[in-house]
């Protein structure tokens, strides 16, 4: 009887152990699957795995998340769309360059430099300046950067640093830590045109490197003079007429050559000093009339010679009837037209007509020179 009651009961013992066996199976894929998920969620936790591969790029995406994006823009230059790009050249860059957020990207708030690029992380780094315009004074050299920091590839100082000059004691690091911040293929510049009639100059530029290229704007002496006399005599008044700081004896015709006025316009003098240090090839001659009359020509010399696509145009400029020379439409980092200050484009003071003549003869013969070493004829005699 006992018997009979144990083989009744085993078909339902054997399925309560199967049904447990399923259940714990289940339990322990659960349990499997649990630990895959929480061992991904450590590996990407914030904890330094020093020979873990995943855990260094997380640690290199950890830190560019602390620095601060630069989101920049400016007009694609013609022929220039992004379709063209290389499909090697355009992984390259997408392995550097961060992309903004979609609605931060259409809002507009971004820098005004670099239309729908975007820097890499930081602002790029402080360097040498690899440019500079050297001279001459009262030549345009303003007008000159003005118009070149339109480009989206130059970067320049506003004001004149005087390294070369006065602040070379200071040292290089000195001198670097003045420039703009340059991204990869920017040109970082400065202006300071008593550089081309400091002595020292040269060698000291050429210290900091052979290969700076070196722009020189040049316009007529006796024009350029007169220019300079109207600056000083708007500071100080008092001074005495240009008639006669010019000479020194007015009766014998003899110019003063130590009058900073006259000076300055011996270019080829000034030139010989500047040859001994850096070829013709690496200094160009730009034409303060043409800049006027041709701000576009002159301009296009000016890209060329810097290695920089042609992107500064006719398109840019429209000429100022009041002040007698051309303005930009659209000034860097501005949607508004913007011409130069006040203390350009000032009315020169009437100069005796003999004595311009006598400055023309004067300077004759160191025009001549010039136009040979140069290779240029500006047209100061006609």
């Amino acid at each position: 009887m006992a018997i009979s009651r144990v083989s009744k009961l085993d078909p339902p013992a054997r399925g309560v152990v199967k049904q447990a066996a399923v259940m714990l199976c289940a339990l322990l894929t659960s349990l499997f699957l649990l630990h895959c998920l929480t061992g991904r969620s450590i590996t990407s936790s914030p904890v330094k795995a020093p020979h873990s591969r995943a855990a260094g790029i997380f640690e290199g995406w950890r830190s560019q998340r602390t620095k601060r994006l630069v989101y920049e823009w400016s007009p694609e230059p013609p022929g220039r769309s992004s379709s063209r790009v290389p499909e090697d050249e355009r992984a390259s860059r997408e392995s550097v360059f961060i992309l903004p957020p979609p609605d931060l990207a259409a809002s507009g708030k971004v820098s005004p430099r670099f239309a729908g690029k975007v820097s890499p992380l930081g602002e790029g780094s402080k360097k040498l300046p690899q440019a500079l315009i050297i001279g001459v004074k009262k030549g345009g050299t303003r007008a000159l950067l003005e118009f070149l920091r339109v480009h989206p590839d130059i970067r320049a100082v506003g004001a004149e640093p005087h390294f070369f000059d006065r602040n070379y004691e200071n040292g290089l690091e000195w001198y670097r830590d003045l420039m703009p911040k340059t991204l990869e293929g920017q040109i970082t510049m400065e202006k300071t045109p008593s550089y081309f009639v400091t002595r020292e100059a040269p060698a000291r530029i050429s210290a900091m490197s052979r290969d700076t290229k070196l722009i020189v704007v040049v316009r007529d002496p006796v024009t350029r003079a007169i220019s300079d006399y109207t600056q000083t005599l708007s500071k100080k008044p008092d001074i005495p007429s240009f008639e006669s700081l010019t000479f020194k004896n007015r009766t014998t015709g003899l110019i003063d050559t130590s009058w900073s006025a006259v000076q300055i316009g011996i270019y080829a003098k000034h030139l010989d000093n500047w040859l001994q240090y850096f070829p013709m090839g690496q200094i160009l001659f730009v034409s303060g009339e043409r800049l006027i009359s041709d701000p576009a020509g002159e301009l296009g010399r000016v890209q060329d010679f810097l290695g920089l696509k042609r992107i500064i145009t006719d398109k840019h400029f429209y000429f100022n009837q009041t002040k007698g020379f051309p303005c930009l439409k659209k000034a860097e980092g501005s949607s508004k037209p913007h011409c130069l200050g006040k203390t350009k484009g000032r009315t020169h003071p009437n100069i005796d007509p003999e004595v311009v003549q006598r400055l023309r003869d004067f300077y004759r013969p160191f025009n001549m020179k010039f136009y040979q070493m140069t290779g240029r004829f500006f047209g100061w005699e006609e």
